[in-house]
Formats: structure tokens, C-alpha cells, sequence
């Protein structure tokens, strides 16, 4: 039996991907084509298990209740455009030709890099295991590239789009700066690389730990209780990471989709239950204006943030 998603991948890379490569003269990523497209139905299909779950969840126990929802619509075009667009091109084909550009480099050197699995003996014949391992380790750096994102100036300046939202729900996850998603693409990508995720695990990682994201996200009245809380971040845990009163470059929780990086270092708070989100400080245009006023409204946040503060006598 044919497996629904690569007949679909497959279809779409000889009806869309092959003729717009032919007419771009880019014919040699051919063989990379069909990966990508199969990496976007997946992402797509990961949006539809997404909606599937976090949707009941916000209508059952909302925390909020809006009567004009139009500024969670534009969350939704980013959504499509990180999970189906760009996303799988930088996590499929990108990740794909540096590993195999970046081993091959090293194996012509004469040293051949050592993987998780060969310095943790116990993990080889485990992919479940090592799976596990490989998303603990990046959740990890993910907390460090998020708590940098609010501690350095023009970082927090582009980061803020995401913290503008006042109407937070699973599809506010994607809503980020295209260039703050392209540092954050390049952080995980060079940290899989120096733990040595082999690429065909890569993709799944990175729809596994965005579902977990997006529910962290959802506008849901739900705790996990108290030992769940400090297993996986719940939407009441990452709830307070975006309240008001937490917006800006001192806040708490920032952690993917694990607490414990927030409790060995301290900035966990389990105590906090925002009710209203949003950066009080984010100009308008990053709050309620579409998706290229937010992006060029991002930009313009950064150039300020580089200016030197005005001194008054």
C-alpha cells in the first residue's frame, strides 16, 4: 500500500517543483525536490494534527475571549509560511547538503566526527531512545538562543513581534521576524550538526518539538499539575512568558518544551498565571498591522534599538 504522503509529495514535485526548476536553471537540486515536498506535506499534515488538538482545547477552556479575531489570521499566514514554506526548505534541503557537505569534509581530512550513539554506547540499536536524547539536547540550546533573544538589544527588538500579539493562541508560535526565524533556523541547525543528528532524523525532530511548541502556545486554560508542570511546559507555564508584565528583556520561562533548563538556572516560575499578553511597548504596526507591516516593522524596532539613548541635561 502506497503511503497518502509520498504520493502526494510525489505529485507535487512533478507538477509544481520539476517545472519551476527547470525554468530557473536549477535542475541540480532535482534530487532534493522530492524531499522537500515530502517534508512540506508533513508539515501541513503537522498544522491539521495541531489545529485537530489545540482548537477543541481553546474553545473547552479559553483564557480569553475576543470579538474581533482578525489579528490571529495573520498569525495563521505565518504558520503556513514556516510549517509548508520556508521551514522545510531550511530544515530539509539546507540541513541536508551541510551535513553531507560538512562530513565529507572532515572524512577527506582523515577524522570521521563521533555520534551520539558511538559516544553513549547504550543508545546504539535505541532510535527511540537516542531520539529523546538528541531533543533534550536541543531544547536545551533552545532555551539559551531564547533567553539571548530578549537579553540583547536588537535581538529583543525583532523578537518582540512575537511577544506583540495580544491575542495569543497555538498559531502565535510562528509568529516571529523572518530574520529572527533565520538566526534561530541557523542555531539549531549548527547545534544538530555538533551532536551529530543524522539527517533523516532531523525533519521529524523539528515536527515533534513545534507540535509541543504550538501547544505550549494555545490559548487554553490548562495545567498539567504540579509534577506534569515540571515535566512539559504546559500553556499555562508559557502563558507567562508572554504576559504583559513579563514582555520585554527580563522575563521568565523561556524554555521550548521542557522546564528543567528554567529551574537549574532560575528563571522558572511556576507561581505566574497571565491572563493578558501582548508587549505594551510594541509599536502598533507590530501588533495589528499584516504581515509585511509586521516584518517591516520589525526591522525598523532593530534600527532603533541601535541607536544610542538620548541623554537629557
Amino acid at each position: 500500500m502506497t503511503d497518502p504522503a509520498l504520493a502526494v509529495a510525489g505529485w507535487l514535485q512533478q507538477a509544481l517543483l520539476l517545472p519551476l526548476l527547470y525554468r530557473l536553471g536549477a535542475m541540480q537540486w532535482e534530487d532534493l525536490s522530492f524531499g522537500w515536498a515530502l517534508f512540506a506535506v508533513y508539515g501541513l499534515v503537522q498544522v491539521a494534527a495541531t489545529f485537530a488538538v489545540c482548537m477543541p482545547l481553546e474553545h473547552w477552556r479559553p483564557v480569553e475571549r475576543w470579538p474581533d479575531r482578525r489579528a490571529v489570521a495573520t498569525d495563521m499566514l505565518y504558520t503556513l509560511v514556516s510549517r509548508v514554506g520556508i521551514l522545510p526548505l531550511v530544515t530539509f534541503v539546507g540541513f541536508y547538503q551541510v551535513q553531507v557537505a560538512f562530513t565529507g569534509y572532515l572524512a577527506d581530512h582523515g577524522w570521521v566526527p563521533p555520534t551520539l550513539e558511538l559516544l553513549v554506547p547504550p543508545l546504539l540499536g535505541h532510535p527511540v531512545a537516542a531520539f529523546v536524547v538528541y531533543a533534550v539536547l536541543l531544547d536545551g540550546a533552545e532555551y539559551w538562543r531564547h533567553l539571548l533573544s530578549h537579553r540583547v538589544r536588537w535581538w529583543w527588538a525583532l523578537h518582540s513581534l512575537h511577544h506583540a500579539q495580544r491575542q495569543m493562541t497555538f498559531w502565535s508560535d510562528d509568529r516571529n521576524h523572518l530574520l529572527d526565524d533565520l538566526i534561530a533556523a541557523l542555531w539549531f541547525g549548527a547545534i544538530a550538526l555538533l551532536i551529530g543528528v543524522p539527517p533523516l532524523q532531523f525533519p521529524m525532530l523539528v515536527l515533534v518539538l513545534r507540535f509541543l511548541e504550538s501547544l505550549s502556545h494555545a490559548n487554553a486554560r490548562v495545567s498539567f499539575g504540579w509534577l506534569g508542570e515540571r515535566l512539559l511546559i504546559s500553556p499555562r507555564f508559557h502563558r507567562a512568558h508572554h504576559g504583559v508584565w513579563a514582555a520585554g528583556r527580563r522575563s521568565c520561562n523561556y524554555g521550548a518544551i521542557l522546564p528543567w533548563w528554567d529551574m537549574i538556572f532560575g528563571t522558572a516560575d511556576f507561581a505566574a498565571s497571565a491572563v493578558h499578553t501582548g508587549d505594551p511597548s510594541a509599536p502598533e504596526a507590530l501588533v495589528s498591522g499584516g504581515y509585511w507591516a509586521q516584518q517591516a516593522g520589525g526591522l525598523r524596532r532593530m534600527a532603533g534599538s541601535r541607536r544610542p539613548a538620548v541623554t537629557q541635561r
